[in-house]
């Protein structure tokens, strides 16, 4: 009688979720949900190989023998090629801050923006032109240009002349070329709607909750009602744009945090079919106002798990509703394939992915790098547009270091945390948190956040509703 062929366990994560399942994570990013009993067999090295677990361990590369191990690795290396795919085309997000300025004066604006009067906070045309033909040396074949501020349209004539030069350049260069403004809709008008739909530019906004809380969080310097402004200027934006015209962001403060189901009516009730709960971030008047807007990462963490209950209740009622957050997560836990969140990339997406102009030509690793700049602290400059090189700024010294600190498969904790495949490391985000670029897993909200989320979403999974899955499954394929 022949020897068996030996048994290799390919490399894998592990964790236990709330009701007692293990799910078990390999290196390519396939889960498998098994119990207490099972995880024994594998620590005790005693499976059953006519077993249907053993036949659930090979499927899904947690284990080979010598006649496929080779099989076997090909395949992890093939997941894990596809999983890094964002790595092949280089930044295709370039952000500009075409003005400093803004109308508002939000509680946790991150930007720290200025008041509408201050001009000399405005880009110009000369360094506008270095920051396009700069954006065209990136080798993506996807550029989108997204239009930040302050308020962008406070300085909407920069706006323009940018959009006509890089459409002019693009007649050469060939790319796929997106355009974005980040409005909070206010300074609209219908022939600047008009020049949007002309050009394809999207147009992304923001929304809080209801009137007191958008008008609470989101404070306008003049005496109008920011949310009834809002309102009207939505109804005009969606008659130019259409249905989907504009795209609304939620920031979750104190103020929203322990309402959030009836945030989503407010997304409902204006006919939006998709929220992304975002957590505030340590940034600019945040920062200053954390007492009255803050909360600590388990009450988030509680919040989200309620929201999430009642936007799924929705859909199983009917109403097609999306938490984009959970639907990116689940995108990479059911699918193979590589997602463009720059925040849950290893390495991160700042620089490869994205990164911003500001409105005086300097150039930083992420848009939190330049929230950090305009409080003093210019640690995430690459350089600037008319001093320095496409590669001086994408392949210089804090490139790389940002880089270098940002592959989760290198770090402490990290290495080993079951969900590694499905995260990312921001070293802006720990550097502001610590002041150390890789950061304290144990402390940082970030890890607690994303780990926390991952866990009720598996655990969601594990429950195996039909309800449930078809509506995960909704949201990745929308």
């Amino acid at each position: 009688m022949s020897a068996l062929p030996e048994l290799h366990y390919l490399p894998f994560g592990f964790t236990e979720l709330s009701n007692g399942i293990m799910v078990l994570v390999n290196q390519g990013g396939e889960h498998l949900f098994i119990n207490r009993d099972d995880f024994n067999h594998i620590l005790d090295n005693d499976i059953d190989r006519e077993s249907d677990f053993y036949f659930a361990l090979k499927d899904k590369q947690f284990l080979a023998d010598d006649h496929d191990l080779e099989i076997q690795l090909d395949v992890l290396a093939n997941q894990l090629k596809s999983r890094k795919a964002y790595l092949d085309d280089f930044t295709s997000l370039h952000m500009i801050v075409v003005t400093a300025r803004c109308n508002f004066n939000c509680r946790y604006c991150h930007a720290s923006s200025a008041n509408e009067k201050e001009h000399d906070l405005d880009l110009d045309w000369s360094t506008a032109k270095y920051i396009v033909n700069k954006i065209f040396e990136s080798p993506s074949p996807i550029i989108k240009i997204e239009f930040q501020g302050g308020e962008p349209l406070l300085n909407w004539p920069i706006i323009k002349d940018i959009v006509e030069y890089a459409e002019i350049v693009n007649r050469i260069a060939k790319r796929r070329l997106e355009f974005v403004i980040c409005t909070n809709l206010t300074l609209v008008t219908k022939d600047i709607l008009e020049y949007c739909k002309s050009h394809n530019i999207a147009i992304s906004t923001s929304l809080d909750g209801d009137q007191e809380i958008q008008n609470y969080n989101r404070k306008p310097r003049g005496p109008i009602d920011g949310y009834k402004v809002f309102e009207e200027k939505l109804t005009l934006t969606r008659s130019i744009l259409g249905q989907d015209g504009a795209s609304p962001l939620l920031t979750v403060s104190k103020t929203n945090l322990n309402s959030l189901p009836l945030v989503v009516d407010e997304y409902i009730k204006h006919d939006f079919h998709g929220i992304f709960i975002r957590a505030l971030n340590p940034y600019g008047n945040a920062v200053d106002n954390v007492n009255t807007l803050g909360y600590s990462t388990e009450e988030f963490l509680k919040a989200y798990k309620n929201v999430l209950n009642y936007i799924i209740q929705k859909n199983i009622e009917g109403y097609h509703f999306i938490e984009y957050y959970a639907a990116l997560l689940l995108e990479r836990i059911l699918t193979p394939f590589s997602t463009g969140f720059v925040d849950l990339q290893s390495p991160c997406g700042n620089i490869i992915s994205g990164v911003i102009y500001d409105y005086n030509g300097y150039v930083y690793a992420s848009d939190e790098g330049r929230m950090l700049a305009r409080r003093g602290d210019k640690r995430f400059c690459l350089g600037h547009v008319k001093a320095n090189t496409w590669n001086e700024l994408f392949k210089g010294d804090v490139a790389k270091e940002v880089v270098k600190a940002s592959c989760v498969e290198c770090l402490p904790e990290c290495a080993t945390c079951a969900y590694q495949l499905y995260c990312g490391a921001d070293p802006v985000r720990y550097y502001a948190e610590n002041g150390s670029l890789e950061g304290h897993r144990p402390s940082s909200s970030f890890c607690q956040k994303t780990k926390g989320a991952l866990d009720y979403i598996f655990y969601l999974l594990s429950l195996n509703d039909d309800r449930i899955n078809k509506v995960f499954w909704s949201w990745i394929n929308y």
